[in-house]
């Protein structure tokens, strides 16, 4: 069975068709074309979870590292998409990359990192961020933006001449696909579409019509 590549080379304007054993490959490779293209934040992601009322949610977040095959992204413990991650680990999440019209569809199981993965990430982040985890309550009501405000200078004086540890409430996640689908677009709407579904160790993949 033919299964696209998708690796379309956007500057030659050629694509190659080939079988693939590793749809993450694949996706690191557009990932990589998307930053060469100059896509704004190539690795903004909208992330969809599971409330604890079974609706769905679903924000922007930023896919920071890819890790043994999985997707990792930070964020504070006690935010909802924390929250409801522990509860219900299914999750969602979708590129879009329009300067190439290229799409990409997963789904999969997150996981919390160990603490030790969290806090090596967290050691690169600008300092203006680190100061950023510990000063916000994030998604928790305030009253006025001066009380963020406050807490932020609280947080400087707090970490003087110091570095900034990691935050107890603060941590990351790393997604394991379990599909992916490939959405390339292509003229009079026929686009190319090819879903990879996990089995065991293997990935299976078939073409869908546009």
């Amino acid at each position: 069975m033919d299964l696209a590549d998708l690796r379309t080379d956007y500057a030659a304007g050629t694509d190659a068709v080939r079988e693939t054993d590793d749809p993450m490959e694949l996706f690191g490779t557009w990932l990589e074309q998307a930053a060469a293209a100059g896509v704004r934040e190539p690795n903004a992601m909208a992330l969809g979870t599971i409330d604890p009322d079974g609706g769905p949610a679903v924000r922007m977040v930023l896919l920071r590292q890819i890790r043994e095959g999985d997707l990792v992204f930070y964020t504070n413990l006690e935010s909802p998409k924390a929250l409801a991650l522990r509860r219900d680990p299914r999750c969602a999440l979708t590129f879009w990359w329009a300067e190439l019209e290229r799409q990409v569809r997963i789904t999969g199981r997150a996981a919390v990192l160990p603490r030790d993965d969290a806090a090596a990430y967290f050691a690169t982040r600008p300092r203006g961020h680190q100061i950023g985890a510990w000063a916000s309550p994030q998604s928790r009501p305030m009253a006025e933006r001066r009380e963020l405000e406050t807490r932020i200078a609280e947080a400087e004086a707090r970490f003087e001449d110091q570095d900034v540890p990691l935050p107890p409430n603060w941590g990351g996640f790393a997604v394991t696909a379990i599909t992916m689908e490939f959405w390339q677009g292509r003229p009079s709407r026929l686009h190319d579409r090819i879903l990879f579904e996990r089995e065991g160790s293997r990935w299976l993949g078939v073409r869908l019509a546009p």
